[in-house]
């Protein structure tokens, strides 16, 4: 088994208020080796050098924590998983919390399947494209929180995820620099979308570069038509 240096996360987790007991430690260790394992059988990561899972994956999943208040038994839903980010890492963190983990990859889920019957954690696991589960009755507007690590910009993103959102709770999106931009260019979108007010939250660190959290605020149900079909969203984004 590979050592990963976990260690090197924890005062920086502490600092923003998150602390990983040594049990959460061995959890992220055993489950970045069975990432690096699995990998070699299937493309789940272009991420496998120690270190850089570690901070690239692990802490950057993490950071969803300093800016986002998660009640305990919090519903979250991670929208497009692929393997179990950032979804497998706040379940670890926070055991309390009631995951759904959702993907249209089948190989994906049975992957993480693996890695919660191994470290004994709970959570629904979905064989669903987004824009299926979002109009599926026991998963739309069931959720306190969508997440997404995805991609896909803002106004792509937010129509697969917001309508898995309750009325008062959020979507949160794990992006790279251009936050700001992207949720600009979202805005309508995500108002049609029922969404309401929004924050970009900037982190800048020297593992990471320059990091965005996004959160909006669902205000009103989602209309009945939307999630529209994959083909109309990827050709016409909502404006």
């Amino acid at each position: 088994m590979i050592n990963f240096p976990i260690e090197k996360i924890v005062s920086d987790c502490e600092k923003i208020g998150v602390n990983l007991s040594n049990k959460t430690v061995d959890d992220l260790n055993i489950y970045a080796n069975l990432l690096v394992e699995w990998n070699e059988k299937m493309n789940l990561t272009a991420i496998t050098e120690p270190e850089e899972v570690v901070w690239k994956h692990f802490f950057d999943c993490i950071l969803f924590f300093k800016n986002v208040n998660v009640p305990t038994g919090a519903k979250i839903i991670d929208v497009g998983t692929g393997a179990g980010f950032p979804g497998m890492v706040l379940k670890i963190v926070r055991n309390d919390i009631d995951l759904t983990l959702l993907d249209g990859l089948n190989k994906r889920l049975i992957f993480l399947d693996e890695v919660l019957k191994t470290l004994k954690l709970s959570a629904k696991v979905v064989h669903l494209r987004a824009e299926e589960g979002a109009k599926k009755e026991e998963y739309r507007e069931k959720y306190d929180f969508a997440t997404s690590r995805a991609v896909a910009n803002m106004n792509t993103l937010s129509e697969y995820c917001l309508p898995y959102v309750k009325v008062g709770g959020s979507f949160v999106a794990l992006k790279g620099p251009a936050g700001n931009e992207e949720l600009e260019n979202a805005k309508n979108a995500i108002e049609i979308l029922g969404g309401g007010n929004s924050a970009v939250y900037k982190e800048q660190h020297e593992m990471l570069g320059e990091r965005s959290i996004i959160t909006v605020e669902k205000i009103a149900q989602t209309k009945p038509k939307y999630p529209r079909a994959s083909g109309k969203i990827s050709k016409s984004p909502l404006k």
